[in-house]
């Protein structure tokens, strides 16, 4: 009896620790990385995203930038924004509950189809049309939605190491089972920051490999912010759920019809390019693939001079007078 309540206090103490430590950190992350764009409301959530472009002059265009997991609009603007910043007006937002924008309480908004929707009504109060949707990594599931269901904010998409297909097996990894099960609010708010923090060196490195991560990318990209509980959790509760949205999803990628590029790399050990870039590309029979060889998921950050002509190229189709573009 003396042993279950000591192991009982034990497991209490640590969970106080851990909410404790939780809280802490939660707080000084905020203070850190505060918002750096502006926010709207869809359907009663805000929603924060970064509007940028030239400083004189008209845009050649609109670019719209998503984020994949753990991640966030800053991000997108590290990786490829600056980039396309000096020619195209670029959008780039945070997906509901990551970075800096809500979520809706109870969450319906997990689905690669329903990020979309409260996205394309974002893109719609800012008055955009035929933007060039750009999907990385979970948000390969994203973007096609935007191109089957919201073709008057999108012109053209371009998924970059994107997820779009159900891979053998449906395996996630078990942190993210953690936070989307039903003890994921308790366990977001005690065990799973701290437990994060010891694993995502590691998973980073791999997630930028064969190439290495740039110096201050966890800093400038704001990546800590993923480590708060509710962003945690709404991470989870996203990659938990992806497998069974793109299984149903991918038979429709056929009806496809707007201009569509696909970037993966050929070492890619995230999200496999074989199975996902080469299959959409296989479903969309006018889709352009283009496998980068040695290059790993992330390469936003060592191609991203053919990203950005890839993103003009689309960006020019769009523009094109009707009969003009292939």
């Amino acid at each position: 009896m003396g042993f279950l309540f000591g192991a009982l206090g034990l497991a209490l103490a640590v969970l106080v620790t851990g909410v404790t430590f939780t809280r802490i950190y939660a707080a000084r992350v905020a203070a850190l990385y505060p918002p750096k764009g502006r926010f709207l409301t869809v359907d009663g959530v805000r929603i924060h995203y970064i509007d940028e472009g030239p400083g004189t002059g008209s845009p050649g265009g609109t670019v719209v930038l998503l984020h994949g997991a753990s991640s966030n609009a800053t991000e997108s603007m590290l990786g490829l924004g600056k980039a396309l910043a000096d020619r195209y007006r670029v959008v780039a937002f945070d997906r509901p509950g990551l970075g800096w924008s809500a979520r809706s309480k109870p969450d319906d908004m997990w689905t690669p189809a329903r990020q979309a929707q409260v996205l394309a009504q974002a893109l719609r109060q800012l008055k955009i049309e035929k933007a060039v949707v750009v999907g990385h990594s979970l948000s390969g599931s994203v973007v096609p939605h935007f191109a089957l269901d919201h073709t008057d904010v999108a012109g053209a998409i371009l998924i970059l190491s994107g997820v779009t297909h159900p891979w053998p097996g449906g395996r996630v990894a078990w942190y993210n089972h953690m936070a989307a099960s039903w003890a994921g609010s308790l366990l977001t708010r005690s065990l799973a920051t701290p437990l994060g923090l010891m694993l995502f060196r590691a998973a980073l490195a791999q997630t930028f490999a064969p190439q290495a991560v740039p110096p201050g990318f966890v800093e400038k990209a704001q990546i800590p912010l993923v480590f708060r509980p509710a962003s945690f959790q709404a991470n989870g509760v996203d990659i938990a759920g992806l497998y069974e949205a793109v299984r149903q999803q991918s038979s429709r990628y056929p009806e496809i019809r707007i201009p569509v590029t696909v970037i993966g790399g050929d070492a890619d050990e995230v999200v496999w390019t074989d199975l996902h870039s080469r299959s959409f590309a296989h479903d969309v029979p006018h889709a352009r693939l283009i496998v980068l060889p040695g290059i790993g998921h992330m390469p936003q950050y060592s191609r991203s001079d053919l990203i950005v002509a890839e993103i003009g190229a689309l960006a020019v189709q769009i523009a094109a007078p009707a009969g003009a573009a292939s």
